[in-house]
Parts: C-alpha cells; sequence; structure tokens
C-alpha cells in the first residue's frame, strides 16, 4: 500500500504541475520544508489542448493557417505536444511559496501559423509551473525571433480533480491557456494587424502522463 501512495502522490505532483497551478502560502522557514513529492524525470505522454471557437474564428478572420511542427498533432480541434522531459517538486500547499517548482519540457515539436508568405512557428516549449508560464522560441520565415520567449500564460482555477486513464496514465484537465503580450505584440507585428489580444482565449489544456 505504500507503494502504491507513494506512486498516486507523484502523479498528483506531476499533473498538477502540469496544469500550471500558480503557487499560494509561505511557510515561516521555507529552507526546512521537504516535497510531499520529487519527481527528478518526467516521460510522456502528452500536453494538449483542445481550441477554443473564439480562437479558431480569430485566426479565420485573420486568414492564418495553424500547422503542426516535430511530434505536434492537430486532430479534431486539438493540438497535442509530446512530453519529452522536465523534473517537478511538489510541496504541501502552504507550506512554501511556490509550492511547485521544476519544468516541462515538449522539445522538437510545436505550432506554426501562416498567412500568405509568412509563417511564424512556436516551438520547444517549457512549462513553469512556479509562475504559471509557457516558455518557448519564436521563428519567422525560418528565422529565430526570440528565444525562451513568455508565449501562453496558463490559469489552472479551472482544474478538474485528476483522472485515471488508460495503459498505466494519469489525466488531468482544465487549465485554460491564453496568448501572452509578448505573443501577441509579435503576431500583430509580423501579420501587420491590431487583432491578437493579449489574454485571448486559446483553448483548455489537457496533460496526460506515464505513471509507468
Amino acid at each position: 500500500m505504500r507503494t502504491k501512495s507513494r506512486v498516486i502522490i507523484s502523479i498528483a505532483a506531476v499533473a498538477v504541475s502540469a496544469a500550471s497551478l500558480t503557487a499560494c502560502g509561505g511557510g515561516s522557514d521555507e529552507s526546512s520544508v521537504k516535497p510531499v513529492a520529487d519527481v527528478p524525470n518526467l516521460s510522456g505522454k502528452s500536453t494538449a489542448v483542445a481550441l477554443d471557437s473564439g480562437f479558431v474564428d480569430a485566426l479565420t478572420t485573420l486568414k492564418l493557417t495553424p500547422g503542426t511542427l516535430g511530434g505536434a498533432t492537430l486532430d479534431g480541434g486539438s493540438l497535442s505536444f509530446p512530453i519529452t522531459g522536465g523534473e517537478v517538486a511538489y510541496y504541501k500547499p502552504g507550506t512554501r511559496h511556490p509550492y511547485v517548482t521544476g519544468h516541462i519540457q515538449h522539445d522538437n515539436s510545436g505550432l506554426s501559423l501562416s498567412s500568405g508568405g509568412t509563417e511564424v512557428d512556436l516551438t520547444d516549449f517549457n512549462i513553469n509551473p512556479a509562475n504559471s508560464r509557457l516558455y518557448g522560441n519564436v521563428s519567422v520565415n525560418g528565422k529565430s525571433a526570440a528565444k525562451h520567449a513568455m508565449i501562453f500564460k496558463l490559469n489552472g482555477t479551472t482544474l478538474k480533480p485528476l483522472q485515471t486513464g488508460p495503459n498505466n496514465t494519469a489525466i488531468l484537465e482544465g487549465t485554460t491557456v491564453h496568448i501572452s503580450k509578448t505573443a501577441a505584440d509579435l503576431l500583430n507585428q509580423t501579420f501587420k494587424t491590431d487583432a491578437v489580444a493579449p489574454g485571448l482565449l486559446v483553448g483548455v489544456a489537457k496533460i496526460t502522463i506515464n505513471t509507468k
């Protein structure tokens, strides 16, 4: 039973981290606080985002065509990016700030947005659970425009309870994904528009993680 409990705690730690809940509270002596779970090596499945109809409508209005890069997929209105690595430590909420630390990597995959002869590639996503931000690299027509830029902001207040999935997986979904000001400014400048608003809802995230 102890082994099973440790596995469940580890799954919860990774799932909460991937959903990027903003940490809250802090203990009086954080240096002495030990993590409830420490997962030094994350392994897939994926982070998927069910695209919001408002985001799809915005792409249509701007005449932008979404595409996938590397191992990413776009199927049934959902974008999916393979989890390739990272690490996570999870502390009991209220004992330290932030109570989720680490990073979740999605290397060698991404999203493309194209119109006419211009293509913007957003790749190599890296989630920072401590500040509820998703970073990535940006290129325009194959030339680097930004490295490790904050592309999306994440909101975990709509998170659903942890679910058990098939084939030894855990699922946590409900976190909303929003375009950052950095990404909005870059897209507006590149595609010569002012229609991309910071905070625009992209969709709802679903995290599927291997438990073995």
